[in-house]
């Protein structure tokens, strides 16, 4: 099976867009959530300003509270909305699939789409400053992340008893999450190797050889 391309996940983004689940990225909030990405990968989140997003916009400091009070509010917004594609994208995807070695791809898959993809930043953000969003917040975030994980460990759970896999599904999901998540600090996906080439590299780590 060939990897989709990356129009599954625009395909999501833009059907939540449409029923207003995330923010029109033309909008003037969602311009404001994708530069507070963009900041807050490239600089960090205790170092970027009001200042400095409202520069990214190109609007006035005091603009911005009128979509959001704080810059914790801005950093659970990106958050927010960047698990909520990444669960209706990997339903989407794993809906269409039966076959336990083609589920694993596709969680692989989507997560590579996200952190390699358009919402790379905010895919970043989410992981990198985890500890910088309040503890409140934390917990709302946490709720649609255990939706997420739950896929993630019903389908290495159906691998691992279909016999692709002795690992448990639970350390199974953090070695195949920590592997994908540092694909960013080395994997160009413009370079020789394809997010397909990838993707197989990544299965043979952890899923039995198919069979002739």
């Amino acid at each position: 099976m060939s990897v989709r391309d990356s129009s599954s996940v625009g395909e999501v983004l833009r059907n939540m867009i449409a029923s207003g689940q995330i923010s029109d990225p033309a909008s003037p909030k969602g311009r404001l959530l994708a530069a507070a990405a963009k900041l807050f990968r490239a600089k960090g989140y205790s170092r970027t300003t009001v200042r400095d997003l409202a520069a990214e916009v190109g609007i006035l400091s005091g603009s911005i509270f009128h979509h959001f009070n704080n810059k914790d509010e801005i950093l659970f917004g990106v958050m927010k909305e960047v698990v909520s594609a990444m669960n209706a994208s990997l339903q989407l995807i794993l809906a269409d699939e039966t076959d336990p070695r083609a589920k694993v791809r596709a969680l692989i898959e989507n997560e590579l789409r996200f952190i390699h993809g358009t919402p790379g930043d905010a895919s970043a953000v989410l992981v990198y400053e985890w500890r910088a969003l309040s503890t409140e917040k934390q917990a709302l975030i946490l709720d649609q992340r255990t939706l997420y994980d739950q896929l993630w460990f019903a389908t290495l759970e159906e691998a691992r008893l279909a016999g692709l896999t002795p690992i448990e599904s639970d350390v199974l999901r953090q070695l195949l999450h920590g592997a994908v998540a540092w694909s960013v600090n080395w994997y160009n996906p413009g370079g020789d190797m394809s997010m397909d080439e990838l993707i197989e590299r990544i299965l043979t780590l952890v899923l039995h050889p198919k069979g002739p």
